[in-house]
């Protein structure tokens, strides 16, 4: 595996147990620490080569789903104060949702194409 590429799995994967210790004021806490573990855990097999395509490319497919559905209605920016926190906190969610999605999706590329693996 390219060491860009693992080293990216690494650091993504300990961004996420970061954001997973973050969430424990949310609204909503053990949802978003499941999200941020299980992409962790996703992230550290692919910077190890052991996850095959299917499963950043599942795990892609439902974090673009859930942006989709936690979007908020009225798009407000991120930064509390000013506007709606439901809105602020509804955006910051589904984006974060969508910087999964990518690199999920970078990932199973990786994965699919890479000459270095096999796996499917």
């Amino acid at each position: 595996m390219n060491s860009f590429f693992k080293i990216f799995g690494w650091l993504f994967g300990i961004l996420c147990l970061v954001s997973a210790v973050l969430q424990y004021n949310d609204p909503d806490p053990m949802v978003w620490i499941s999200i941020y573990v299980i992409i962790a855990a996703i992230s550290f097999a692919f910077a190890l080569g052991k996850v095959k395509a299917v499963v950043p490319l599942l795990a892609g497919v439902i974090a673009i789903l859930g942006c989709w559905y936690t979007f908020p209605e009225q798009f407000q920016g991120f930064t509390i104060g000013e506007g709606d926190i439901k809105n602020i906190e509804e955006g910051r969610e589904s984006i974060g949702l969508l910087i999964v999605a990518l690199v999920m999706f970078v990932f199973a590329f990786w994965t699919r194409f890479s000459k270095n693996t096999s796996k499917v």
